[in-house]
C-alpha cells in the first residue's frame, strides 16, 4: 500500500468556476467522478466529452490506472470540461512522473491535435458587473424628457 501510495498525481483541471482535481495512482482501471462511475456521469449529452481522454489514448492504457475526480463550482458544461481536462493532465503528469519522457511526448501530442482545451485552460472568465447599468457592459437607458 505504501508504494502504491508514492505513485501517485494529483492535477486540477478549471474551466470558467468549475474546477477539477484529478487523483491517479496505480490500480485496477477504477475511474470516478465524485464517487460516480465515469459512464454515468450526468449530464447524458455531455458524456463522450468526458471519455474522450479515456477513447483517444485507448482504454488499455487506463487500464493499470486508477483515476478520481473531485470537482466544485459552476454549471453542468463547465464541469464536464474541467473533469477532461483534469483527467489528460494528470495522466499525461503521471505518463512524465513514472513511466517516460517519449510516451509522455506521445500521450500530449495525441491530447493537443485533437484538442488543446484538453491539457491548456481557457483563462476567459466571467466580467463583473459595474454600476450604472444592468450588466457589465449594458448602461441604463437615457432618457432626454
Amino acid at each position: 500500500m505504501a508504494d502504491a501510495k508514492l505513485q501517485s498525481v494529483q492535477v486540477f483541471g478549471r474551466k470558467r468556476n468549475a474546477v477539477a482535481v484529478a487523483f491517479i495512482k496505480p490500480g485496477k482501471g477504477v475511474m470516478r467522478v465524485n464517487g460516480v462511475p465515469l459512464h454515468l456521469v450526468e449530464p447524458e449529452p455531455l458524456r463522450a466529452k468526458v471519455l474522450e481522454p479515456v477513447l483517444l489514448l485507448g482504454a488499455d492504457r487506463f487500464n493499470k490506472l486508477d483515476v478520481r475526480v473531485r470537482v466544485r463550482g459552476g454549471g453542468h458544461s463547465s464541469q464536464v470540461y474541467a473533469i477532461r481536462q483534469a483527467i489528460a493532465k494528470a495522466v499525461v503528469s503521471y505518463y512524465q512522473k513514472y513511466v517516460d519522457e517519449a510516451q509522455k511526448n506521445e500521450i500530449k501530442e495525441i491530447f493537443l491535435q485533437y484538442d488543446r482545451a484538453l491539457l491548456v485552460a481557457d483563462p476567459r472568465r466571467c466580467e463583473p458587473k459595474k454600476f450604472g447599468g444592468p450588466s457589465a457592459r449594458a448602461r441604463y437607458q437615457k432618457s432626454y424628457r
